[in-house]
């Protein structure tokens, strides 16, 4: 903000000598109005004393008139070379006081229509945000200082998101489709988060939500991707498939998602195909399929610091979500801190949703989160890994360090 502020005042500046200029050039004008006054009343003096002299005998006719010719020659020398005067019809008092006024009225207007809470936010936006927390606390802020700011709450919503915090992400896309309306986009989004925030049960209010989105555009890809998930994970296979493929269809062919989609939907064909009677191969392709897949061995460590603040019992999620992808976790354990130091397998077959596996994606984040209460997406202590390739067979070693952010 310091060189906006420069640049205001060097604004101001430049304003301030159109108005001040006329008053110092009004000076030497004046100077030379004076001067020229005087040498006048020199004048007029000097013809009053030959006149004086001519009516007491001194001077003759001829050298009155002589006098006067010499007092006017003087008269026109002195002021021949001077500048016609100027009369300032502003005075001095005007332009002081509208050079008083300007930076006042400049500064109270842009106070009032100006945008520099705006400038502020843009500024820090510009820097790159060392970690995540630190992103969220600039999207906190921005929606205090903007809480009418729907590209400010849908950030904050997509942080939320992927930080495993559906419930808080759920009440910024709520706040989004308030200020910018019922798109389909932001339905979906909403949708999704509600979702997880609601322990994946499906309801009559998600139902309403994604039938608007895929009203308004029935290539809407996050309502595609959660009524699949939420057809498989109630065993509605065929509904999934068309779901999902439906989804594979209205993503780019680039996206990187496309086979982990495909892999669920042929997962879900598996069942319609085979039902019961084929559930011993099924379950021998799902076996054969989860050894080939990616696994993550993870060596997880609590810190001795957070260890005074915690209790045996509370419990303890490992998982593993992509780098770039969805926010839902791809695979997640159970523990508690009692089983703490332990080493944790995260495979496919550890998959939360059937479409979206470790091996279907090529880096992920590995998370460990103390929650008091159990609940998955809220903790109070964590810790983090760097980005993984999921090729890679080296252990991960993962302690849990830090307060996580409320």
């Amino acid at each position: 903000m310091i060189d906006f502020w420069i640049a205001a005042g060097a604004l101001l500046l430049v304003a301030l000598a159109f108005l001040l200029l006329p008053i110092l050039r009004g000076r030497r004008a004046q100077a030379e109005e004076d001067r020229t006054a005087l040498n006048v009343a020199l004048y007029e003096e000097r013809l009053a004393e030959l006149i004086s002299q001519h009516s007491a005998g001194t001077l003759t006719d001829e050298q009155l008139e002589a006098g006067r010719a010499d007092a006017a020659r003087e008269l026109l020398e002195d002021t021949e070379n001077s500048d016609k005067p100027r009369i300032a019809k502003l005075g001095r008092s005007v332009p002081l006081i509208a050079a008083v006024l300007v930076p006042l009225m400049g500064y109270g207007l842009y106070m009032y229509w100006g945008a520099s809470d705006k400038v502020q936010m843009a500024r820090q936006f510009s820097e790159q945000p060392r970690t995540v927390e630190e992103m969220t606390a600039h999207l906190e802020q921005a929606v205090q200082e903007q809480p009418d700011s729907a590209e400010a709450w849908y950030f904050l919503g997509r942080t939320y998101m992927n930080q495993e915090r559906p419930a808080d992400a759920a009440k910024a896309f709520g706040r989004v489709v308030e200020i910018a309306g019922r798109q389909p986009e932001l339905l979906g989004q909403l949708a999704q988060a509600l979702y997880f925030a609601g322990d994946r049960q499906w309801s009559d209010k998600l139902q309403a939500l994604t039938d608007e989105a895929l009203q308004g555009d029935p290539q809407e890809v996050t309502s595609l991707g959660l009524l699949g998930i939420a057809a498989f994970e109630e065993a509605r296979y065929p509904d999934a498939v068309r779901f999902w493929e439906q989804l594979v269809a209205a993503l780019p062919e680039e996206d990187p998602s496309r086979e982990a989609i495909r892999g669920g939907i042929e997962r879900a064909r598996q069942q319609i195909e085979g039902g019961s009677s084929t559930t011993e191969q099924a379950s021998a392709a799902s076996e054969k399929a989860d050894t080939a897949g990616a696994t993550l061995q993870i060596q997880v460590a609590l810190d001795p610091k957070v260890a005074e603040s915690v209790s045996p019992q509370d419990t303890v999620f490992v998982f593993a979500r992509a780098v770039a992808g969805p926010p839902v976790p791809l695979a997640a354990k159970r523990l508690t801190i009692a089983d703490l130091p332990a080493t944790v397998t995260l495979g496919d077959a550890d998959a939360m949703v059937p479409s979206m596996k470790i091996s279907s994606v090529e880096q992920v984040t590995v998370m460990a989160r103390v929650s008091r209460s159990g609940d998955a997406t809220k903790g109070e202590w964590m810790g983090q890994s760097e980005a993984l390739d999921t090729a890679s067979d080296n252990a991960i070693d993962l302690v849990i360090d830090r307060a996580e952010a409320p």
